[in-house]
């Protein structure tokens, strides 16, 4: 489940490519190894048997439903940041993608609880000109103050690039006073 590049426009080049944090598969993992123990007790218990093929697919649907979907959700989900936009990638079955512009960026805040701050993760806050809420939460990213410092630092790259300097603008106003151009 890798981010596609079809998703990226010419000249764009991928910074980070996230995912969230490990910790959101965690509890599902443990799940997992309760399910799998749980059905080799089973079979030591009650013998290869009738009883023991309905707890083995209880399990089954155990396993599904509160470990493998929620590590295929994780794997699913992308936090992409490029030199021109946030992408923000979510969905297994009906998948969302959305990206913020760098030039539309007004504001990157992050917030940590102490479990967070142990974990070195966080949720990180990115506010927009043009949203219709005005911000996008992105939870649980990892060292989410190197991502947030990596994201001021291509909202700035942007604007520089969009600016023109004042030996620039100076070339723009004399070709416009050549070409018969008023101020």
């Amino acid at each position: 489940m890798a981010f596609p590049e079809e998703s990226l426009s010419q000249g764009e080049e991928v910074r980070l490519h996230l995912h969230p944090h490990w910790i959101v598969v965690f509890w599902p993992a443990v799940m997992a190894v309760i399910t799998l123990g749980g059905t080799i007790a089973a079979a030591v218990l009650v013998g290869i048997n009738v009883w023991f093929y309905i707890i083995a697919a209880v399990a089954l649907v155990l396993f599904i439903w509160l470990s493998l979907t929620p590590y295929i959700v994780w794997r699913s989900t992308h936090y992409v940041f490029t030199n021109k936009q946030v992408l923000l990638r979510t969905g297994v079955l009906r998948r969302e993608e959305r990206g913020i512009p760098l030039n539309k960026v007004n504001n990157v805040r992050t917030t940590q609880g102490l479990l967070d701050r142990i974990l070195r993760c966080g949720t990180l806050i990115v506010e927009s000109a043009g949203e219709v809420h005005g911000q996008s939460e992105l939870t649980r990213i990892p060292n989410v103050i190197r991502v947030s410092n990596t994201l001021k630092e291509l909202v700035a790259e942007d604007l520089d690039r969009h600016q023109l300097d004042e030996e620039e603008l100076r070339a723009a106003l004399k070709e416009h006073r050549e070409a018969g151009g008023t101020l």
